[in-house]
């Protein structure tokens, strides 16, 4: 099947974004950016399309939605720990974002999320070895 996803999402401001996901740790792709994108790379073969809204618009015959007032999709990634998810969404507060909800512990997993300076909504998630839930 697919060996690499990108995840195309607009932005109002390119600097921002880019500063505040690198204030997450998120590196960037210097061969898939410009001044109209960036390449945030995820993880291995996984990359978010950073792309200032006039440019993201241009691949689309839609509309573009706003993210801070319409949801558009909810981005979930996992992570290596429960102290993982709890540094991710500290960085992403620190950096500006909103936490709509309390991190959750359903035993097998454990969750949080966060709206970027956009608005795009990122799930972080870290799923608890079978064997081991409460």
């Amino acid at each position: 099947m697919h060996k690499q996803i990108y995840i195309n999402m607009s932005v109002k401001d390119l600097p921002r974004s880019k500063a505040f996901f690198s204030s997450l740790g998120y590196s960037f792709e210097p061969k898939f950016s410009n001044d109209k994108g960036v390449c945030m790379i995820l993880g291995e073969n996984l990359y978010a399309m950073l792309l200032v809204e006039e440019f993201f618009a241009s691949f689309t015959t839609k509309p573009v939605s706003d993210a801070r007032e319409k949801t558009e999709v909810l981005i979930a990634l996992p992570c290596d720990s429960r102290e993982h998810v709890d540094s991710l969404i500290a960085k992403a507060k620190a950096a500006g974002a909103t936490v709509p909800t309390e991190p959750q512990d359903q035993g097998f997993m454990y969750d949080c999320g966060f709206h970027d300076l956009d608005g795009h909504g990122w799930g972080l998630f870290y799923m608890v070895p079978e064997g081991e839930c409460k």
